[in-house]
């Protein structure tokens, strides 16, 4: 496809960008998907502990700062298919309280339901291939002492997108969860959805698309149509959808309204960047005198009556990857033996929103971009969090384990959200339920931003059935004015 002219163009490849651009063109659209790196490789490389964990080698190392002016380089992936290909593939649904504002928890509200989701969320259950597996011994063994009948700690299968066959390939079902597979064996955005695109005529991809800015139509800046190249090439059509990123794409945003002196004449201008989640995160591993050999592990989700807005989720890291948990004092040969009798867990709660936690440019053009946010702003959740992980851990230590914990930080992204959430309206919102930015033309929003409300479990299933919602609406409303053209 030689022409610059399209009739969408989708900006980011990761959940929703795919999706977006999977309902477009199945639609009829001739689709433009636009990812800032390149395919990953194929030869073993991302499935190597000390190429993917040691020296991050896959890692974007943008540089960032945080609210206070200090350095920090948030874990994010430029390639295709974005951090699907690195995820634990873990794809859970939204429940139908979630979708509701919440102000106790500083939540606020979706503007559709969980109905307005189901028939994308099935559908992007069948194309990514989600199953559920087995639980294996040890994590069962844990399971009856820790959640035994009329316990408040509930377990219940996890989807899973992994092959079935994934147990055959031990390498691959060892090294899931924060590693991209080459054996195709992770349903994710490139293997499981950009591929089916690829045959397509009025599809195409173009790897190494490092957008710089948006492109509205002169003398009426609030209809866009089209997008700029770092390398100076403009792509044009009616169509943008930002799918960057909850980091990238209100970036891309605050430029052009800026630049378009759009500041004031845009209401939704003031809620750019703002409300940002990350999940409050902690990796806790648990010790026991016996080795351990289960492979898959992350087959549970774990709930507790007591704690709404928590989950825990066992890691799917073998024994190589728990050690490498362990801090560095500890010699390498006592964290491998300790990581052969270990079992690592993976602890979320919801956090609120706070219009001070967010993302924005930063006042000198030429300095790197903030990160601004604080825990400290979400009370209720901070302390429902430290109360969940006490609680876990005096479970683990009933079942026999020892433990030991790790916050994630801010550097770790993988369930940044928010930044540009949808509403009913421009005066608390960026996007309305069509994914449209509220005031604009041909502009629209099919990533994680969107999300008013993160959940206690992981977003991707959510991203995905959003961004083929948000693309199915528009390939409707292209497809009813092409039949009346």
């Amino acid at each position: 496809m030689n022409s610059e002219t399209y009739d969408a163009i989708v900006i980011g490849s990761g959940a929703g960008g795919a999706a977006a651009a999977y309902r477009l063109t199945m639609g009829g659209l001739k689709v433009a998907l636009l990812e800032k790196g390149n395919h990953l490789p194929t030869d073993g490389s991302t499935l190597d502990i000390q190429r993917v964990v040691h020296e991050g080698a896959f890692l974007s190392r943008e540089p960032w700062t945080d609210g206070r002016g200090r350095g920090l380089a948030p874990e994010e992936h430029f390639n295709v298919g974005g951090k699907t290909k690195w995820y634990g593939a873990a794809l859970l649904r939204f429940g139908q309280h979630e979708f509701l504002p919440e102000p106790a928890h500083q939540c606020a509200g979706w503007p559709l339901s969980l109905p307005d989701l189901e028939p994308y969320y099935v559908e992007a259950e069948k194309l990514l291939g989600v199953r559920l597996f087995e639980r294996e011994p040890d994590l069962t063994r844990i399971l009856s002492r820790l959640a035994p009948p009329g316990s408040k700690w509930q377990a219940q299968a996890i989807p899973l997108a992994l092959a079935a066959n994934i147990t055959a390939h031990r390498a691959e079902a060892a090294h899931f969860d924060g590693f991209a597979s080459v054996a195709h064996l992770k349903g994710e955005a490139d293997g499981s959805i950009i591929s089916i695109l690829n045959k397509r005529p009025n599809f195409a991809l173009i790897v190494n698309a490092d957008v710089r800015a948006l492109i509205g139509v002169p003398g009426s800046p609030k209809i866009i149509n089209g997008v700029r190249l770092s390398d100076g090439r403009e792509l044009r059509a009616p169509r943008v959808f930002l799918a960057a990123g909850a980091l990238h794409s209100p970036r891309l945003l605050e430029g052009y309204v800026t630049s378009a002196g759009l500041q004031t004449a845009l209401p939704a201008a003031a809620h750019i960047g703002r409300n940002l989640k990350l999940h409050l995160l902690t990796a806790m591993v648990g010790l026991s005198t016996r080795s351990m050999t289960d492979l898959i592990r992350k087959t549970v989700v774990i709930t507790n009556t007591r704690f709404a807005h928590s989950s825990v989720q066992p890691l799917g890291f073998d024994s190589e990857l728990i050690a490498t948990l362990i801090p560095r004092a500890v010699p390498e040969g006592i964290r491998r033996q300790v990581g052969r009798r270990a079992y690592g867990f993976f602890l979320q709660t919801e956090d609120g929103s706070d219009r001070r936690n967010c993302v924005r440019q930063s006042a000198n053009g030429d300095a790197p971009p903030v990160l601004d946010y604080d825990e400290a702003r979400l009370p209720e959740a901070s302390l429902e969090h430290k109360r969940f992980t006490r609680s876990f851990q005096w479970a683990l230590a009933k079942a026999g384990l020892a433990t030991f914990t790790r916050r994630i930080g801010l550097n770790g992204t993988a369930h940044v959200c928010g930044s540009l959430i949808c509403g009913r309206n421009s005066s608390d919102s960026v996007v309305d339920a069509t994914g449209q930015v509220h005031g604009m033309n041909g502009l629209y929003v099919a990533d994680g931003s969107i999300l008013p409300r993160s959940s206690r479990v992981n977003p991707s299933l959510t991203i995905y059935a959003w961004g083929l919602r948000v693309g199915d609406l528009v390939a409707r409303a292209f497809r009813g004015s092409y039949s009346h053209a």
